[in-house]
């Protein structure tokens, strides 16, 4: 691979941006690289996990470490899409006299949008998203503006409310490069967690990368090669969620599975193992990096029946059976 002192300021980057999350966040190595990962292959994250696990905090932080423009979008269910995207305003030019439409910018706007408690706002709301997140821009009265790269929307979800929320259509899930399950901290996690945030004292953060090495980075990340049986066995492990297309399926994904992943999953597969391969400082992806990444990419893309609701299957169940099957 060509550009090896761009890779070597990658890895050096990514451990100083580690350096400084871990001086608020404690534990969650996963998430952490989860993070990082999507970030440098320009995806977006929907972040699951019950209140206090320092998800806001985590997404906070990162942004602070890069230098990008953040704003935090707190979505309730009176959140209009223009509350998000921005709204044309009558306003009278002081030259002329001539009152004027004047686009005022919402905070979708920014380099990172926080996208906090996202199954709180109807679809309405949600979906005004969903042209920001696969093309980078946005259309208002006719109008279309570009955003300002990197543009990374993190969003996070409560799993265990579900009074007054609305879950997010497949077709917006789907533009979540990854899922990222947050869990309860270990108990040493937790202690430390207590000890460190009630001493009164906030952490100092320094800022480690700006946004043009943050594109700069991720116009690296496509670069890995990606030998065919490894492309091979992504594709294979995809289409083995399909009950639909695939004949050959495994019995139990056609009992209890009603739709697969589709195409995107594999596109995702194979970048997130290309970054976990550079940020591991090796040079081409593997079938091992593929598996590593491949609970993040599958779990919000594969819709269970009714069957399996029943019986209590969980996706992630699925993946792992499918991940002990599918040969390279």
């Amino acid at each position: 691979m060509e550009n090896l002192e761009q890779v070597q300021e990658l890895l050096k980057a990514k451990n100083e941006v580690v350096q400084e999350i871990r001086k608020v966040i404690v534990g969650q190595d996963k998430v952490i690289e989860d993070l990082l990962i999507a970030l440098f292959c320009k995806g977006h994250c929907l972040f699951v996990g019950v209140p206090g696990l320092a998800k806001t905090l985590l997404v906070n932080t990162l942004a602070q470490t890069l230098s990008l423009d953040f704003n935090r979008i707190q979505f309730t269910p009176d959140l209009m899409p223009s509350d998000i995207t921005g709204t044309e305003i009558l306003h009278e030019d002081s030259g002329t006299g001539k009152r004027v439409f004047q686009f005022i910018k919402g905070p979708i706007f920014s380099n990172i949008i926080l996208a906090d408690e996202i199954n709180r706002t109807p679809p309405k709301t949600q979906a005004a998203l969903l042209q920001a997140m696969q093309e980078k821009k946005v259309t208002v009265g006719g109008t279309t503006y570009q955003l300002d790269q990197p543009f990374l929307v993190f969003a996070t979800q409560n799993p265990i409310e579900h009074e007054g929320t609305y879950p997010l259509p497949e077709a917006q899930l789907d533009r979540f490069m990854f899922i990222i399950n947050v869990s309860y901290p270990s108990q040493e996690d937790e202690i430390n967690i207590a000890l460190s945030t009630t001493i009164g004292q906030s952490p100092e953060l320094k800022s480690v990368l700006n946004a043009q090495q943050v594109v700069d980075f991720q116009n690296l990340i496509p670069q890995v090669p990606v030998s065919e049986h490894v492309a091979k066995y992504a594709v294979a492990l995809v289409q083995s969620t399909r009950p639909q297309q695939n004949l050959n399926a495994p019995d139990f994904v056609k009992e209890w599975i009603d739709w697969g992943a589709g195409p995107r999953a594999s596109q995702y597969l194979i970048l997130g193992a290309k970054a976990k391969a550079l940020m591991d400082n090796r040079f081409s992806a593997t079938v091992e990096d593929v598996r590593a990444v491949c609970h993040q990419v599958l779990e919000h893309r594969i819709l269970l029946n009714f069957k399996a609701e029943a019986e209590n299957i969980k996706v992630a169940d699925m993946i792992e059976k499918l991940l002990k099957i599918v040969k390279v």
